[in-house]
């Protein structure tokens, strides 16, 4: 059986009917659990009226903390597979079913990421080092011209990805997990608000099990990076990442270290010089 969540705060009706609907074009599917963290619950009788969902409305604490209750539930109902995707994310056709033969027929695999376009059809590196503190200081502050060799090589810019490889960090907007990986290492850790808590659960299951960038199909993801235009999302982002880099540390990480070492060297990479990063 498959689940799926997606976690609202005062999202647009649209773009929330487009995300289930595309969710449910996989008959294998059974419910899409749509937890809210709005103010009120005005999209209540939006996800109500569609079939196979189920609309939960929770107090905002947070992007994993309210992706938790969709999986508990997941969990409880008998779940082998359940996905976690944003709002924003789009796609043509049935791209779930896929990446559930993907997972069947692959059982050490713990979680899977697509790959991820732009609207505009640019390649979004969605599948990326685990990122040191100058990585983020520099990716969020310093100039492109200034930061481009060191942002190619940590949002992977140089990898084929036209080709599968084992990544320790998947971006957030579009996981598939195997339930039995998340009953192995946990669910999302809620101390993080939002933004580092995909980086964390991935590197946890990639302890045990693979955690595969597999481009197979695709997808298309928004990605308005708030954080980027918005002080209040700037500062909840900087919050979160000193919270992050608390727990697994900052400049001297032994596992970030070895994870990242072991990613590139069986990097599968592109034969030219490949594109700038944009992340």
């Amino acid at each position: 059986m498959t689940t799926a969540s997606i976690v609202t705060h005062c999202t647009r009706p649209e773009e929330l009917r487009r995300a289930i609907g595309c969710i449910l074009r996989c008959s294998e599917v059974s419910c899409v659990y749509v937890v809210d963290n709005s103010p009120t619950e005005a999209l209540r009788p939006v996800v109500e009226s569609i079939s196979s969902t189920l609309y939960i409305h929770v107090p905002n604490d947070g992007f994993g903390a309210g992706h938790n209750v969709a999986i508990r539930q997941a969990i409880d109902a008998g779940a082998d597979y359940h996905l976690v995707m944003n709002a924003d994310v789009m796609w043509d056709g049935d791209v779930l079913s896929p990446m559930l033969a993907y997972m069947d027929a692959n059982p050490d695999v713990g979680v899977v990421a697509p790959k991820v376009y732009y609207p505009d059809g640019d390649l979004q590196y969605a599948c990326r080092m685990l990122p040191t503190p100058w990585d983020l200081f520099a990716k969020r502050f310093l100039p492109a011209s200034m930061t481009r060799r060191r942002m190619n090589r940590y949002l992977l810019a140089a990898a084929d990805h036209d080709r599968a490889f084992n990544c320790p960090y998947l971006l957030g907007s579009f996981m598939l997990f195997r339930v039995a990986a998340l009953r192995d290492v946990g669910l999302f850790d809620e101390r993080f608000f939002m933004y580092p808590e995909d980086i964390d659960i991935t590197r946890r299951i990639h302890e045990r099990w693979r955690t595969m960038f597999w481009p197979g199909v695709s997808i298309v993801h928004v990605h308005a990076a708030s954080s980027r235009t918005n002080l209040r999302m700037l500062r909840i982002h900087l919050v979160n990442m000193f919270r992050y880099f608390n727990k697994w540390g900052w400049w001297y990480d032994r596992q970030r270290r070895r994870f990242n070492r072991e990613l590139l060297r069986a990097l599968p990479r592109l034969t030219g010089p490949g594109p700038s990063a944009r992340g």
